[in-house]
């Protein structure tokens, strides 16, 4: 297991603030809806999505304080925030308002239609 510095682990939890941009609450909302169930890939057509799975996972580290932070849950908060830039990047050039994209990146916390 590769251990973070503190200073590390610092820039880990603003980049994790800067790309999560949805409440726990809001968060745990989006995932009781069909939208949120719809996209993300699966095991099988029965099983939950990467994507829920992480928003769940997501909803408690947002309730979490800070001085509870493992280093398990920073691996988790890298992992959102690289996921979060590397498919904001891949924004369509259609109408995103209820695209699948949208709906993916709002399961990892990030609306996109936030930012505006």
């Amino acid at each position: 297991m590769v251990h973070h510095t503190q200073e590390e682990n610092q820039t880990t939890l603003s980049e994790f603030h800067n790309a999560v941009n949805m409440s726990a609450k809001e968060l745990d909302s989006w995932l009781q809806t069909e939208e949120s169930l719809s996209v993300g890939m699966k095991q099988d057509e029965n099983s939950e999505s990467t994507g829920h799975q992480t928003g769940r996972h997501l909803v408690e580290l947002l309730h979490k304080q800070k001085s509870d932070y493992t280093d398990d849950d920073f691996g988790q908060m890298r992992r959102i925030v690289s996921y979060i830039h590397r498919h904001s990047a891949q924004k369509p050039h259609s109408e995103i308002e209820h695209s699948r994209w949208r709906y993916s990146l709002k399961n990892w916390g990030h609306d996109p239609l936030k930012d505006r």
